[in-house]
């Protein structure tokens, strides 16, 4: 069944005329009688009385009016919902990251809501490494990763460029100092992330160059849990610099440069190179690109801004 017979039905049973039908549908009345003939075929329903002086519906007919009419009262839903996602009133974004990754979108985000207060938006918890499958399965529309994704079904724009920090308690005997040699850290317990990474791995590599214990007596779930098994002194790690800046600055964790680890930490925003984003999420991309451009400007104290895209 076509709409657009519907709405001629409609019209005539408004009018009471085929010829003021089609007068007010800019057609011919028997391209307009022809119409309405086929929706009673379709339906297998006499839908006028046409023995009548006047034209008067048949019980079918005036079921069809009345769904005609609900037709017509969802399509104009339907063009108010998609104008209201078009000028933003609107929408759900949805962004996959994990948990320390989720930290680089908290300013985009407060930004992205005093722009568009109405659009719902949702950070979805996922392993960095689920991340690329989930957006080329389109269960993600954006993704927020530290690390490239190197498939060009994706495309990847680096927003931040962080680096690992090393951190000690304020009561451990690094602090205070500077700079120290990773041969000095063979008799430290570490406090690790028991989900695996990129830059695990190239710290266990590190260590296995120069030929020093790595001793990981200690696993944690979460970021915040390493932190505070550190903070008490319980052994020291190295995690993203965004995730401490806070305690660093308040005193309640200290950063030592270990001279043979320097690793940068790009976190980049993904998206899908061949899928048409909604309008929500370009907005979003728009907010982030804005915010890169005042940042190649000014450089932040927390990192270094890189293009937005490579």
């Amino acid at each position: 069944m076509e709409l657009f017979t519907l709405k001629v039905f409609q019209a005539v049973a408004t009018e009471k005329s085929f010829s003021r039908a089609a007068e007010k549908m800019l057609r011919t009345q028997p391209a307009i009688s022809l119409a309405v003939q086929r929706l009673e075929t379709e339906l297998n329903e006499r839908l006028i009385d046409r023995s009548a002086k006047e034209l008067l519906l048949t019980d079918a007919g005036r079921i069809v009016l009345e769904y005609a009419r609900r037709f017509e009262n969802l399509e104009r839903d339907l063009e108010n919902s998609l104008a209201e996602l078009r000028d933003h009133s609107a929408g759900r974004l949805v962004v996959g990251a994990n948990e320390s990754s989720s930290l680089y979108l908290m300013q985009h985000i407060v930004e992205y809501r005093r722009l568009y207060p109405k659009v719902k938006v949702q950070v979805r918890r996922s392993l960095s490494s689920r991340i690329p499958a989930q957006l080329i399965d389109g269960d993600l529309e954006l993704g927020v990763i530290s690390f490239d994704p190197e498939d060009d079904r994706l495309v990847s724009n680096i927003i931040f460029t962080d680096h690992l920090a090393f951190v000690v308690s304020p009561q451990h005997r690094f602090a205070g100092r500077d700079t120290i040699s990773i041969s000095e850290l063979g008799m430290e317990t570490f406090i690790a992330h028991n989900v695996l990474s990129p830059y695990r791995e190239r710290v266990l590599r590190e260590f296995q160059r120069h030929k020093v214990p790595l001793n990981m007596d200690v696993e944690m779930p979460t970021i915040e849990t390493i932190r505070r098994m550190v903070q008490r002194n319980e052994g020291v790690a190295f995690l993203p610099k965004m995730c401490v800046e806070r305690e660093i600055q308040q005193g309640t964790l200290w950063e030592v440069n270990v001279r043979e680890i320097n690793m940068e930490r790009k976190i980049r925003l993904l998206y899908p190179a061949r899928r048409a984003l909604s309008h929500a999420a370009r907005a979003f991309l728009e907010v982030v690109q804005g915010a890169q451009g005042q940042r190649s400007e000014q450089p932040s104290a927390i990192g270094h801004p890189l293009p937005v895209s490579e």
